[in-house]
């Protein structure tokens, strides 16, 4: 199957999410922050980057996803972003979908049942 890359600073997210792909027949690789996950995935070229907003910094993600769009090896590679974000204060300095290179957006917490629709939905056939 697809070989998926989580990166969130969350481990109870990253491990579910993990459980949850493998048990489709995903390999799941991980990273704990923006800069991490950029390098694994200029590394290891995923078919996917399920992606966490709030990691080392509020918007590590946002600058995790433009890196990885302004960078032809990582270009291609279709981005979920997940958070909690939005139930937080923090959501003022979210920005609008025209500064985001993401191809869905997913409020935590979110059903084993929804990532896998997403993820699906956004795997290459």
């Amino acid at each position: 199957m697809a070989k998926i890359l989580v990166v969130d600073d969350d481990q109870d997210f990253a491990n579910a999410a993990r459980m949850v792909l493998e048990r489709e027949g995903h390999t799941v690789i991980s990273a704990a922050n923006g800069s991490a996950g950029y390098q694994r995935a200029k590394e290891e070229r995923p078919d996917l980057v399920i992606l966490d907003v709030m990691m080392d910094s509020v918007l590590d993600g946002v600058s995790t996803s433009r890196q990885m769009y302004e960078d032809t090896t990582t270009a291609n590679i279709p981005i979920v972003m997940v958070t909690s974000i939005t139930s937080t204060s923090y959501v003022e300095f979210f920005p609008t979908d025209e500064y985001l290179h993401i191809r869905a957006f997913m409020s935590k917490p979110i059903s084993p049942a929804d990532l896998i629709k997403q993820v699906n939905k956004l795997l290459p056939i």
